[in-house]
């Protein structure tokens, strides 16, 4: 065949023409995409059609404004973008307003770092406003970040935890808690931060192994005669002991008691230890166990008794390292048969249920260990300014020259360490504030038992759903288990607690003082506790006014001193539903639709803002919570930047743009941990190719299609009605996954009919319809309205995860609708057109000799 006739021959086909590119250089068209966006202001159009419409309100759980975002941020921001996306094209007015979390310890950690030798030589307003700086650099970081990955939201007018108004708004769920009574000030155990000298939440934990002392200590009796008479044993010549077992020696400084379980038989065992005879008091079920690991050689058993009647005689041992004090034994509950003796050592100032025990029998809250972890001068001098780490080895050798070690071992176990300094953390007895989990309200009943009835609550009864539905026994395992809530921290950079002590040491804490600080706060921010005096800042406050105040007492405000104590960073972001979602006018009143963020959070932002809420008016704040899995490495390890082995964000938008990452981001099943490499997104980047080569498919054959004046429904028993069976079957699938926040299986639905239904047999068997016949053919014709609506309908199923391609895509879209609007994001979802549907079911098998007629011509 010549040239000339090979041209003449092309001139006869109906070939496809598109402007739309193969290629889809996102790395160009994504910024110039979001720049329109922004000079349009699609968001406030966006806001402005939906006006009137049912709400929808995702509030955004604050991340720290402490760096670049990561993997894990960037999944968390994409799964709540495709869903705001998604519902503004349902038709709901749906806001999305982000926020940074600007207070706590982990900016204040950086700054000190920068700081270096200059810390020392700042007042705290100067610390505080060097950390203003870096939270304020970091969210605009971020939100620039958030935005590049096509994040759409009021980035113009973020919130701020850091901000007046904001910090006026925790200041009133804090009175409103005061009000019904679960505030209070304690000398009390609290997991303790030596390296950053504060204590710590519970949240503010993560567990890592550690290796530890762990010891059995004899602990001599003051009279043995009394145990022996107790147990018929007088003639026995043994030196009688109780024994005890610990993982922490350094805390026997602070032994005070030894608790029994009241039910539990205990017995007196007779072994030889160093040489000589030991009568020992031990667990019975223990007993086998513990000579076993003392390497004890012929025990014997010589009698049994009761925790209960160890107790009630009144029996006392001397202190193991504390030469003439005497120390009581203790019943307590809580004593378990699970590892040790059956017999616990008792510091009320290290541990919770040791002070629980302390409170029932008047014992002393005694804390020996200072704030740097060292021993203060009531210790024996031998440990004083030692640190509790450098004391253990030496409380095992004083114990082993006294003769009272029976064994010792190391061992790994699981510890909690300090989230942000990765160092162990001690338990320490200070004065904090609490809030009481467990404390009655004004209505009677506590938080914990409101938060679980809250999370037993299901949808079916106007209550809570979880997505996956695990979460709601994990919320409730938290809340069920977890001590009274810690609030206050020893750092610099947080909202104070508001409180004013006298020259006595009474706190003034009231609602009404509360409030008024809360005016002057939000006129002058937070900062202003460190510089303004307590008749400023107390200024709308009136003693004589304020009913919680006790009867009779004369308030002088000039005498008063402000405390130093900031409040826990969890309780600012938990108050978030009051001073975001209501205060911003998102709702009325709570609850709001949804919370979504990592696993992590039911210990940390979904349980932090469930208990406020409840406090403070009654209803949980959510009422559904999805939650996400980690970002881990293609193994499933941990990945972090100091592991050297993290995907970073902003260098894969820089090498592939935002639309790959969002599509690899809604291909994963979030629901467990998400496996992130370089291979892995590279998949993305094949889907993303074949989705798009399917829309340019459809926009050159539909170059010289008008669907107001060409349409062709087709024959009953074609190709055409079987694709539109697909089609809308594919519609339905995709938009029940998208309701229920199943992204991974309605991405999966969309490149599935891409590539099979749509490339693999339909555009397959059309081709020769499309290319070869007459231009207005009825089977051309049919062939190009089927194509035109599945062309309108990918791109409106896929503006949530692919805007910028689908914005793009939507220009080159031959004769769209007048009525549809000039872009994606205006565009209402598809509806399923249940009459296709219904056909398809009444006619059985017929569309397949359609099919493979089509094909068997093609081929």
């Amino acid at each position: 065949m010549t040239n000339q006739s090979a041209k003449g021959y092309k001139d006869t086909l109906n070939l496809p023409r598109t402007d739309f590119a193969m290629r889809a250089g996102l790395l160009a068209k994504e910024p110039a995409i979001q720049d329109a966006w922004r000079k349009r202001d699609l968001y406030g159009q966006i806001r402005a059609a939906r006006d009137g419409a049912p709400r929808f309100i995702l509030h955004d759980g604050p991340p720290y404004a402490n760096g670049d975002i990561h993997m894990g941020t960037a999944l968390n921001k994409v799964l709540k973008d495709v869903i705001i996306r998604y519902k503004t094209m349902t038709g709901f007015d749906a806001p999305y307003l982000p926020g940074w979390d600007c207070h706590g310890l982990p900016i204040e950690y950086k700054v000190q770092a920068e700081l270096g030798d200059e810390l020392a030589k700042l007042s705290r307003p100067e610390i505080r406003a060097r950390c203003t700086e870096y939270a304020d650099k970091y969210a605009r970081i971020q939100s620039e970040q958030f935005q590049r990955l096509g994040v759409m939201g009021q980035f113009d007018r973020p919130y701020i935890t850091m901000s007046p108004d904001y910090e006026a708004a925790v200041m009133e769920v804090f009175a409103r808690m005061l009000a019904q009574g679960v505030v209070y000030r304690q000398l009390k155990p609290v997991h303790w931060s030596i390296e950053n000298r504060t204590a710590l939440a519970e949240a503010e934990l993560e567990y890592q192994d550690r290796e530890d002392d762990s010891i059995y200590v004899l602990l001599e009796l003051a009279d043995p005669a009394e145990l022996k008479g107790l147990l018929g044993l007088d003639n026995e010549p043994a030196p009688a002991h109780l024994m005890i077992w610990t993982t922490t020696p350094w805390t026997l400084p602070a032994n005070l008691a030894v608790a029994v379980h009241p039910d539990f038989e205990y017995s007196a065992v007779k072994f030889s230890c160093g040489g000589r005879d030991v009568l020992a008091v031990v667990a019975s079920e223990l007993v086998e166990a513990v000579m076993s690991a003392g390497g004890a050689e012929g025990h014997e058993v010589l009698a049994v008794v009761r925790g209960a009647a160890l107790a009630e005689a009144g029996l006392t041992y001397k202190q193991p390292l504390v030469g003439g004090k005497i120390c009581p034994i203790v019943q307590a509950e809580y004593v378990t048969l699970d590892d040790g003796t059956g017999l616990v050592h008792t510091a009320p100032g290290h541990g919770l249920e040791d002070y629980g025990t302390a409170l029932k029998y008047d014992l002393e809250v005694y804390c020996p260990v200072q704030g740097d972890g060292t021993f203060d001068e009531t210790a024996p001098a031998w440990l004083a300014g030692k640190t509790v780490w450098e004391a253990n080895p030496l409380v095992v050798d004083f114990l082993r020259s006294a003769g009272t070690l029976f064994h010792h071992h190391r061992f790994s176990h699981s510890y909690p360490h300090d989230w942000r300094s990765k160092t162990p953390t001690i338990f320490r007895a200070t004065e904090q504030w609490f809030v009481g989990v467990d404390r009655a309200m004004s209505h009677g009943d506590t938080l914990r038992n409101m938060a679980m009835a809250a999370c037993a609550k299901g949808p079916e009864d106007s209550g809570m759903e979880f997505v996956p539905d695990w979460g709601r026994n994990r919320l409730a395992g938290m809340v069920e288990s977890r001590p009274d809530w810690c609030l206050s921290r020893q750092r610099c950079w947080g909202l104070p607690i508001p409180a004013f002590y006298t020259p006595g040491g009474e706190a003034l804490l009231t609602p009404a003082s509360v409030r008024a600080v809360a005016k002057h706060f939000a006129a002058h921010g937070s900062d202003s506790w460190f510089t303004d005096t307590p008749a400023a800042l107390l200024a709308e406050y009136d003693p004589s006014e304020d009913p919680d105040l006790p009867e009779g007492v004369e308030l002088d405000v000039s005498g008063l001193t402000p405390g130093l104590d900031i409040l826990d960073v969890w309780f600012e972001s938990g108050s978030s539903w009051f001073a975001v979602a209501v205060q911003r006018g998102l709702v009325d009143q709570i609850p709001v639709d949804l919370y979504l963020e990592g696993s992590d959070q039911h210990r940390g932002w979904f349980q932090l803002s469930l208990l406020p809420a409840l406090a403070s008016v009654g209803v949980p704040p959510f009422v559904t919570v999805v939650t996400h899995g980690f970002v881990v490495t293609e193994e499933g390890h941990k990945m972090s930047k100091s592991l050297g082995n993290a995907i970073d964000v902003v260098a894969q938008l820089g090498k592939r743009g935002a639309d790959i990452l969002r599509l690899w981001v809604t291909t994963q099943n979030y629901q467990d941990d998400v496996r992130c490499s370089e291979s892995l997104i590279a998949q993305a980047e094949d889907a993303y190719r074949k989705i798009r080569n399917t829309l340019r498919f459809c926009m050159g054959a539909c170059s010289d299609f008008d669907p107001a004046t060409d349409s062709d429904d087709g024959d009953e028993h074609s190709l055409d009605r079987w694709m539109r069976l697909e089609l809308h079957g594919m519609v339905r699938d995709v938009r029940q996954a998208y309701e229920r926040y199943e992204f991974h299986r309605a991405t999966r639905l969309i490149h599935e009919f891409c590539t099979v239904q749509a490339s693999s047999v339909y555009m397959a068997a059309v081709k020769d319809r499309l290319y070869c016949e007459l231009p207005d053919s009825p089977r051309r014709r049919a062939a190009q309205t089927v194509l035109h609506e599945t062309l309108m309908t990918l791109l409106k199923l896929l503006a949530p995860i692919l805007p910028h391609t689908i914005e793009e895509a939507w220009a080159h879209v031959p004769n769209r609708d007048p009525a549809e609007p000039d872009t994606p994001h205006l565009a209402l979802m598809p509806e399923v057109d249940v009459d296709a549907l219904d056909a398809a079911e009444s006619v059985g098998t017929g569309w397949c000799e359609e099919m493979s007629f089509d094909v068997d011509t093609i081929t």
